[in-house]
């Protein structure tokens, strides 16, 4: 391995799996462990249910750190058709910086975004570093799935129809007007269009976990995953390295949302490469696809049909009006252009 330095954003996919395979995987109570694309951890550690484990962290600058940290470990719960339980947050404040006022805020955030999920805090760690020019926020999510009912992002199966929920990029939109406000009023923007550009965070939400619930309910879903740092595009490319399958996603069906298009053209960034928690991929039995798509818009959660997975020989491809290419895949998120 060499010593080359690495960029911002996530782990090369391809490093990232040599990584992991050289971990040790010994322990018969891991049912799911580490992989590329892999959601969560599963234990089998009771009789009928298993106990699921996620971390992650929030890096980017934000007003919402709190509410983000919950709710994006949530999603990852979700995705394994599981029941969020139990929090777990390390916050890193930066020396200087902190004052009475912000970690209050945090920990209000917290508590109410546990609240909105039914999930209880029930520890963690806080302090004041060295060499922060922000806080970093480190969240773990337990919960529990039944064994009979578990699915895992490796399960996508030749002739399922990819769907993705809500739009793109939801939370991406909502960062750029936040953290970009004054720049892009500078720009000519309406303060009311940056205003609901910020207001996705919470309407239609970041969190996930109704539209996995309705899916699991009404149709057989084999994977589902939820994109995060690089988009989409990347989040499609991990679901099909851990199912081992291609995929064929259709270009004209990409439900990209206005203010999202409008945004990243005046940025020059591609909103597939563009963090985007909010959104769900489900890979469902094609019968049962429609029934999924019906029943998510009739919880006024917007869900559209936007590719088919293939064997793993036919690749990761994007069909568009010109032809068809490689999807692109976004190690670095397209966010990390901005800051």
């Amino acid at each position: 391995m060499n010593h080359q330095r690495l960029p911002t954003g996530k782990l090369d996919l391809e490093l990232l799996q040599q990584l992991l395979g050289g971990l040790r995987h010994d322990d018969p109570s891991v049912v799911v462990g580490p992989g590329v694309g892999r959601d969560v951890a599963i234990l089998d550690v009771q009789a009928d249910r298993y106990l699921v484990a996620k971390t992650d962290p929030i890096t980017f600058a934000t007003d919402a750190i709190g509410y983000y940290c919950v709710t994006v470990n949530c999603n990852d719960i979700a995705t394994c058709g599981g029941v969020p339980r139990w929090f777990l947050a390390t916050a890193l404040l930066p020396e200087g910086q902190t004052t009475t006022e912000l970690v209050a805020d945090i920990f209000r955030q917290i508590d109410a975004a546990c609240a909105d999920i039914g999930v209880t805090a029930v520890g963690g760690h806080t302090e004041i570093t060295y060499g922060l020019d922000r806080p970093v926020l480190v969240g773990m999510m337990l919960g529990t799935v039944a064994k009979s009912a578990y699915i895992t992002s490796a399960g996508a199966q030749v002739g399922d129809v990819i769907l993705l929920t809500k739009g793109i990029a939801v939370e991406g939109t909502s960062l750029i007007a936040r953290e970009k406000r004054p720049e892009l009023l500078a720009r000519g923007y309406e303060p009311a269009e940056l205003d609901a550009a910020a207001r996705l965070l919470f309407d239609p939400g970041i969190c996930v976990l109704a539209e996995a619930q309705i899916a699991c309910h009404a149709g057989e879903v084999h994977a589902m995953h939820d994109p995060t740092e690089g988009g989409v595009a990347t989040g499609l490319w991990e679901l099909a390295i851990a199912s081992e399958v291609g995929l064929q996603i259709w270009e004209d069906e990409l439900p990209v949302l206005p203010l999202c298009r409008k945004l990243c053209a005046t940025y020059g960034l591609d909103p597939l490469g563009l963090i985007a928690s909010g959104s769900l991929l489900v890979a469902v039995a094609t019968a049962d696809a429609e029934q999924v798509i019906a029943r998510c818009r009739e919880a006024g959660i917007d869900c559209t049909a936007i590719g088919r997975v293939t064997s793993r020989q036919e690749g990761v491809v994007l069909k568009t009006a010109a032809g068809t290419k490689e999807l692109p895949r976004y190690d670095q998120d397209e966010l990390t252009k901005l800051f």
